[in-house]
């Protein structure tokens, strides 16, 4: 089965709207976010394309996350880890289990990939950690 086979548009946009109502409620993420972004349907709509794009091939996102969040200030290893649970919780809720798991597969490349990006560019002179996650 390919990735396009696992899952839908309405089903991606499902994740992504219902992920972020955790974040913005969420006491710990939610003032990061809000402080960042000003327009949160564009935002969605863009994170939209971008998963749409991993599970889809849509092709329709283009863009470069890694500058945005390596000039965010303070965030730590514990903020991508709450991130994750935040995605985990979201992804439980759903009833394609094939997706859930392969969504979850990338949302950890992905908190892995900005975390260590994070911390070679903002300490560059310290050897990045890992994001262990329980």
């Amino acid at each position: 089965m390919s990735r396009s086979d696992l899952t839908t548009e309405e089903e991606i946009t499902t994740l992504v709207h219902r992920f972020y109502e955790r974040v913005r409620a969420d006491p710990v993420l939610g003032p990061v976010f809000d402080a960042h972004i000003h327009d949160w349907d564009t935002h969605l709509a863009i994170m939209v394309r971008f998963w749409s794009s991993l599970f889809l091939g849509s092709g329709t996102y283009s863009g470069t996350p890694m500058p945005k969040h390596i000039a965010l200030p303070d965030l730590n290893a514990e903020m991508f880890r709450h991130w994750l649970a935040l995605f985990h919780e979201t992804t439980n809720e759903l009833s394609n289990r094939a997706f859930a798991e392969e969504a979850e597969k990338f949302a950890h490349r992905i908190a892995r990939s900005l975390w260590y990006g994070y911390q070679i560019n903002n300490h560059p002179n310290r050897l990045p950690t890992e994001l262990h996650h329980g």
